[in-house]
């Protein structure tokens, strides 16, 4: 019994997660080719970020940049070379892109993602998309123009993205993570696909998880994890995290 009892205490006294002193953290949900909101979005940042000077910022991206939307090659272009230089950027990669290297050098990954929003990034640079059941000699094709259309540093800016990151008590990653499993042993399939093993856990995951990658009305805030990804592509809802302290709070287009 007082074990127990001892146990209830220390998670009634637990310390709310937190940020390290001095730094603001923006962590931004799936934008998926909404070019519009994202710059609406970073306009909101910005003009929130001009009221703490004295701040150290971060911009934590949480992956699907593209697809679904009509400007893809638009918003990879804004994030490779667009922001201002006065925030910290670190670029996660989400199940999205991840999908789309896949394409560029192995067709098999095709269907899978001409189904699920890369007939609107193929659009994007410009390129018509087959079917997702096209032939062989089609997906080829496809192939080949996406090569020869993607610029250089888009591609470097995919080959570059993160797959989580760490700030004070909070863990980012697109998906989720696997429960049970430590964080630095975290599978990176896990870390893009993961869904209801992850969204149903109240395990505590050692951090607090900010994610993306599963569609809510409104921000989910959870005991264990905070999902931020209100379906821009569908929505006109690009949400924002804000992270000062132990202080939470939410930027949003709608």
């Amino acid at each position: 019994m007082l074990s127990f009892a001892r146990r209830l205490w220390s998670e009634a006294e637990a310390a709310p997660a937190s940020v390290p002193q001095g730094m603001r953290v923006y962590a931004v949900g799936d934008v998926h080719g909404r070019l519009d909101l994202l710059d609406q979005l970073l306009g909101q940042i910005a003009r929130d970020a001009d009221q703490a000077p004295d701040r150290m910022k971060y911009l934590v991206f949480l992956g699907d940049y593209i697809d679904r939307g009509p400007q893809s090659a638009h918003v990879i272009e804004r994030l490779a070379s667009g922001l201002p230089p006065v925030f910290g950027t670190v670029f996660l990669r989400g199940n999205h892109e991840e999908t789309m290297l896949a394409f560029l050098s192995d067709i098999a990954a095709g269907p899978g993602w001409l189904t699920y929003g890369g007939d609107a990034t193929l659009a994007s640079y410009g390129l018509q998309a087959p079917a997702p059941d096209a032939p062989p000699e089609h997906l080829l094709e496809a192939q080949r123009l996406l090569n020869a259309a993607l610029p250089p540093h888009h591609r470097n800016f995919l080959a570059s993205l993160r797959s989580h990151l760490t700030i004070g008590d909070y863990h980012f990653v697109h998906a989720g993570v696997r429960p049970g499993v430590p964080l630095d042993r975290q599978d990176d399939g896990d870390r893009l696909w993961i869904r209801n093993e992850f969204l149903s856990s109240r395990t505590n995951h050692g951090k607090m998880v900010v994610h993306g990658h599963t569609i809510a009305p409104e921000p989910e805030l959870r005991a264990n994890r905070i999902g931020i990804d209100t379906g821009a592509y569908a929505t006109n809802r690009l949400t924002a995290l804000v992270l000062e302290g132990t202080d939470r709070r939410f930027l949003c287009t709608v």
